[in-house]
């Protein structure tokens, strides 16, 4: 008799993963309702497995862009080609500088047998999604065409910006609203389109502040996100942001990415307090994100070394914290959220 292969604790796997991946999202992922807690976890892991294979530049950018749509293919209907799933494995993991991020395509075909799991509709929720994520993925290997500092290219317009922040964080807000009607009865009455458009709007400012503080480790990477027309109005080129002396220069197309990021922020906000307040595990789950953009957001428009690589624009950990807490031991109260963001967004003003 041929005995069945033992199955993943699933429980015991997305916990181990999520600690080794990201840490920080470990911990917030604790306030996410227990009811959606696995299906945002695995479409985190899979979407930071994407990541991982397009971002491998130890192998050629076709072999890149040719694994990332293999990948793809996996969240096309419910037909899982194991066999790709191991080739992946056998071709990118041994690459991974990131312990975490080799563990990670080790264990994918964990991953795959837990979502199995899921019940239909939340297997579609996870497709639609990844796929959409990893066009954009897609568009960073086809649009860059290096991965040095010296062929740093930018994006050659506003709407391609717009779509890309869609694709790599818009359609996140997407999948959020479609899984939380589904089921968080509490949100019953919601007009999934329009909260969904609203949701897209919360994602793309998410997007926005990481493309903002992270523009010179970007740049490092060849990738310049800030359109070629904010450039040219301050008579710059994507090379010209290698130097840390001309951020001056610079600060005028900043500032019109820092309001273009706080609009949308701003409809995550009403995104948020239009969740009901009983909803508070919800509530929290979009305040702290918000709150701490706002946050990153003050520190880009006050940073003397954006341009400079060696210097990670980043909140410490410890203000996170006092945000969770703050916002936390106030039961996710919108009167004290509000004043909050409020407060940053006259600071970013």
């Amino acid at each position: 008799m041929t005995i069945p292969p033992a199955q993943p604790d699933k429980d015991l796997v997305l916990r181990d993963l999520l600690k080794q991946v990201s840490r920080l999202f470990y911990t917030t992922l604790a306030v996410v309702p227990r009811t959606v807690r696995d299906q945002v976890s695995l479409a985190y892991l899979f979407a930071r497995a994407a990541d991982t294979i397009a971002d491998t530049d130890l192998i050629d950018r076709s072999k890149r862009l040719a694994y990332l749509k293999q990948y793809q293919k996996q969240f096309e209907h419910d037909n899982l080609d194991r066999e790709s799933i191991r080739s992946i494995q056998r071709e990118m993991a041994p690459l991974q500088q990131d312990s975490a991020e080799r563990v990670l395509l080790q264990r994918l075909d964990e991953c795959f047998r837990l979502f199995g799991e899921f019940r239909p509709d939340d297997r579609q929720r996870v497709q639609r999604l990844l796929t959409t994520l990893t066009k954009g993925m897609e568009l960073d290997l086809i649009c860059f065409p290096g991965d040095s500092a010296k062929q740093a290219a930018a994006l050659k317009s506003l709407d391609d910006l717009d779509r890309y922040t869609y694709y790599v964080a818009g359609c996140v807000g997407e999948f959020w609203t479609d899984l939380m009607c589904a089921h968080r009865p509490a949100l019953a009455g919601w007009n999934l389109r329009e909260m969904a458009q609203v949701g897209i709007r919360f994602g793309k400012g998410l997007q926005l502040t990481n493309i903002v503080k992270d523009v010179a480790q970007d740049l490092q990477r060849g990738r310049c996100y800030v359109p070629e027309p904010l450039l040219h109005e301050a008579g710059l080129a994507p090379t010209d942001l290698l130097d840390p002396a001309r951020l001056p220069q610079f600060r005028p197309a900043l500032r019109t990415l820092v309001k273009l990021a706080v609009s949308h922020l701003d409809q995550g906000w009403l995104y948020t307090m239009a969740i009901p307040r009983r909803e508070i595990r919800l509530r929290l789950a979009c305040m702290w994100p918000i709150l701490s953009a706002g946050e990153s957001l003050k520190l880009v428009q006050n940073s003397p070394n954006l341009l400079n690589p060696a210097v990670k624009v980043k909140i410490p950990r410890s203000r996170v914290y006092q945000i969770m807490a703050l916002t936390a031991g106030t039961a996710g109260c919108g009167y004290v959220g509000t004043a909050y963001w409020n407060r940053l967004r006259k600071q970013l003003e």
